[in-house]
Order: C-alpha cells, then structure tokens, then sequence
C-alpha cells in the first residue's frame, strides 16, 4: 500500500502533540519499535517501553511523558497523553484510503427494483436481489449476496462473500468482514420425545450506524421480533449473536463470542474472546465479561465475571451449594482454632 509523508512537525500538529527535536523529519512509514527503520514513526505506551526505545532506529516516536527524556537516538519525539490513539491518527493520514471508482462489474446480477445511490461500487459475481437498496457510496464485494429487500446505508463495505438475508437492514457507515451472514434463521426448536419442530422465524436483523462485523460471524434473525446491533458495537472474528439478542450501543465482542437468543447487553458491555452467554440473559450497561467465561446468570450494571469451569453438572451444583456455605464454615472454623488457643493458654 503506498503511504503519504508527512512531517514530524505536521504529525505533532495532527495529534496535539508537544514535538521535541526535528520537525522537518519526513515520514513515510509506521512500525513497532523493534522493527522500525529511518523515515519511520512508532510509538511507546509504558515505561516496559524503555529499552526499545532506547534502542530502536525510527526517526520518530510518539511518547508518554514519563518517557520523553528516555536516551535514544529518534531524531522527533512527539509527547502525546495517548501514544496508540495518537498512532492510529498518524496511521490513517499515512494510509488513506483507496478512492475506488463507482462501477457495476458486468458480472453481477441485480434484481427488479434495485436501487442504488451515488457513487456505489458492486463486485464481481455479487447478487442483489428484487428490490435491494445500497446508499451513496457503498462498495459491495466479490460474491456478495443480498436477498430480497435488504437495505444497506451510505458508506458501507461488505466484503468479499458476505450473505445478507430477506429482512436485513444495515445502517450508515457499517463494515462487514469477508464471509460474515447476517440475518439467516436462527437456531429455535420446539423438542419434545418425537424429535424437533423448527420455530419460525418472521423477525428481522438490524445493524445500526457505525458497526463493524468481523469474518465469519452470524447474526442471526429474530424470530418473533428483529435481532438488533447498537450502534457503534464492533464484533471481532467469528462471533456468533442468536436470534432474538437485543445489543445496547459501543458494545466490544471479542473473536469467537456467542450470545444465545433472546440475550440483551446494555451499552458499551466488553465480552473476552471464547466468552458464552447463555440463552435470556440480562447484561447491564459497562458490563464486563472476562475470556472463556460461560455466563448463565445475569450480570448487573458495571459488573465483572470471570471464571471457567468444566466438570459434570451434578459436581457444579454441589460445589455451588459448597461456595454459598463457605463464610459460615469459616466462621466455625474460626471459633474453633480460638477455642484451641484459649485450651492452651489456659
């Protein structure tokens, strides 16, 4: 990817930074302290940081404070409260992104009824079904399928293969990764002793503004009522959302998190990579859920869970009932070890 250049002096002034040496350094390249080279910016969050940074061979480095007096050889120092946000900044100016000419790739089917805004850019072999509206400036991808009536918003890009089902809606500004399906029927039945009966699925599937979905996850419609995405939720690689789940705004979902149906996280919730939400849970708000912790009870508000326990359910529920005994136990064993003291004193 070619890179713009900047200045030391024009990086400062992008990040609000206090620039310390030469500001008429030029910039083409980002990298980690280790592996960076001359013409290249890295950063340092922490004072670990000290001895690469010392040692690296960038010409500039965005830094704490506390490290801004740290020996080494950078030719720009750029103090920053946040080095990584600040790196993120520099990044983007770096590496804009690439202007892709509007185009409809020959290859494409497009159904009756499509409606597509200005500037929309349609991939190789995508399918977009009777009635499919793309807002301005929408890039959908190699081998994308949109059924039937799906509706995506301005600025959005769907990436190579990803399957949008009848009743799906995405807002402004939504990223999907390669392979994500979103909307498809969830996985509901009604089971008894002469096997299953799959639960219909008449709700729909809505992303709102800003949400990123990484490759390979599902999110699956609702059935009696729509699966919803908050906006700004950024859900890492193959995470999956049941049908029915109910997601509050700036939601964090790391790689391999499952939320079974009929879920609701409040806003801004953060679930640990492998995490598992059992069905009809109840996430408040900031919530906090640490990785490979299954969680079958409801988390409070600003409350934090962590934990992994793999044994037979009958031991579970014994040691279950064992924990809930616990400050009485103590407080027995407590009098007891008195009690022994008083014996020997006496």
């Amino acid at each position: 990817m070619a890179a713009a250049a900047l200045t030391a002096q024009a990086v400062a002034d992008l990040v609000g930074g206090r620039l310390l040496g030469d500001g008429g350094v030029l910039l083409d390249a980002v990298a980690s302290l280790d592996r960076a080279g001359p013409n290249s910016i890295t950063f340092a969050t922490g004072s670990r940081y000290r001895a690469a940074l010392a040692s690296t061979r960038a010409d500039a480095v965005l830094l704490t404070e506390e490290l801004a007096d740290v020996a080494g050889g950078c030719r720009a120092r750029i103090v920053v409260r946040d080095p990584a946000r600040a790196m993120a900044a520099v990044t983007a100016a770096l590496f804009p992104p690439v202007v892709v000419r509007s185009t409809i790739d020959p290859t494409a089917r497009l159904g009756p009824g499509v409606s597509l805004g200005e500037g929309v850019v349609v991939g190789p072999w995508a399918v977009l079904g009777a009635g499919v509206q793309l807002g301005a400036r929408t890039v959908v991808g190699a081998g994308v399928v949109l059924e039937d009536g799906v509706q995506v918003g301005e600025d959005c890009a769907l990436d190579a293969h990803v399957v949008c089902y009848a009743g799906t809606l995405l807002g402004n500004r939504v990223k999907v990764k390669a392979g994500a399906v979103i909307g498809g029927i969830g996985f509901g039945f009604h089971s008894d002793r002469d096997g299953h009966e799959r639960i219909p699925h008449a709700g729909g599937c809505r992303i709102e503004d800003d949400v990123e979905i990484g490759a390979n996850c599902t999110i699956d419609r609702g059935s009696v009522d729509d699966t919803v995405v908050g906006a700004g939720c950024k859900l890492d690689n193959q995470v999956h959302v049941g049908h029915n789940v109910r997601m509050g705004r700036h939601c964090l979902l790391m790689g391999g998190v499952m939320i079974g149906g009929s879920t609701r996280l409040g806003h801004g919730v953060i679930v640990g990579g492998r995490a598992g939400i059992t069905n009809q849970r109840e996430i408040g708000d900031g919530a906090r859920i640490g990785a490979m912790s299954p969680v079958s009870q409801d988390v409070p508000p600003g409350g934090s869970v962590s934990g992994f326990v793999a044994r037979s359910h009958r031991e579970i529920l014994r040691a279950q009932a064992a924990v809930a005994r616990l400050p009485r136990i103590i407080d027995d064993l407590e009098r007891l070890v008195e009690a022994r003291e008083r014996d020997r004193d006496a």
